[in-house]
């Protein structure tokens, strides 16, 4: 899809990756112009693979969002990335990201071994990234942790935390103690943002009321400004396209 001088795709993963991988996106800016843009927490991590006439080709791990992000897309600009759900960080990428909370760091050039000729063709580097990621799922799951992140998602962040302590029998200060050490957030505070990112497409159809067990309308109107930096009617008009959540484009 092109618009705004901004092309985008986006795709769901196979059914192997699905405990572990949202989606996977493309954004190229074809104009000759640096746009201006603002990043929406989404609950998600990325691993983008880009480069522009400005700068050669690399790959870059983004940890989680909680606040929006003024930034810019530079001119001519491509980039292809992967975004995961938080069960990849134990069972695929085995490291930690609670040190990248609104941050990223680079990573080697030859990442998964992706390299600048990948991002000429979506659906092939879909296909060739898939099947890197297959060789690295680990066999041994944590049960509990597998069914709290399945409440987590299929609620989008409507559970309380004591909800879901109760239904995955783990204790709320060992959830929290975990989510803490290895994404660098609370639970509550991860759920807040799901919610939220659930709230826009109601926005998106100009449902400027709450939806998603938030208090009242005042409540509803505080996190939407807390996560976007305006209010819902604002954030509805998207001028210009600048608000960016990748999860929320339709998907092929």
């Amino acid at each position: 899809m092109i618009q705004n001088d901004l092309e985008y795709k986006i795709a769901k993963p196979a059914l192997f990756l699905s405990d572990f991988v949202e989606s996977f996106w493309m954004v190229a800016n074809l104009s000759e112009g640096d746009k201006p843009i603002v990043i929406l927490p989404d609950g998600r991590f990325d691993i983008i693979f880009s480069f522009s006439p400005q700068e050669p080709y690399h790959a870059t791990l983004t940890g989680l969002g909680t606040q929006p992000e003024q930034n810019f897309l530079p001119a001519k600009i491509v980039m292809f990335a992967v975004s995961f759900k938080l069960l990849a960080i134990e069972y695929l990428l085995d490291f930690p990201i609670a040190d990248l909370l609104d941050s990223a760091t680079r990573l080697p050039d030859d990442f998964w071994g992706i390299t600048a000729r990948d991002l000429d063709d979506f659906d092939s580097f879909c296909k060739k990234i898939s099947a890197k990621m297959k060789g690295l799922i680990k066999s041994k799951f944590d049960s509990r942790k597998q069914k709290l992140f399945e409440l987590i998602y299929s609620s989008q962040g409507s559970l309380s935390v004591k909800e879901l302590s109760e239904q995955v029998y783990w204790s709320s200060r060992q959830i929290n103690r975990y989510f803490n050490q290895q994404f660098g957030i609370s639970l509550k505070a991860y759920c807040n943002i799901l919610r939220f990112r659930a709230s826009l497409q109601q926005i998106k159809e100009g449902k400027l009321f709450p939806e998603q067990n938030f208090t009242d309308q005042a409540h509803f109107i505080k996190e939407i400004k807390k996560y976007s930096g305006v209010i819902p009617k604002e954030l509805r008009k998207n001028k210009n396209d600048r608000f960016i959540l990748f999860s929320t484009l339709p998907k092929k």
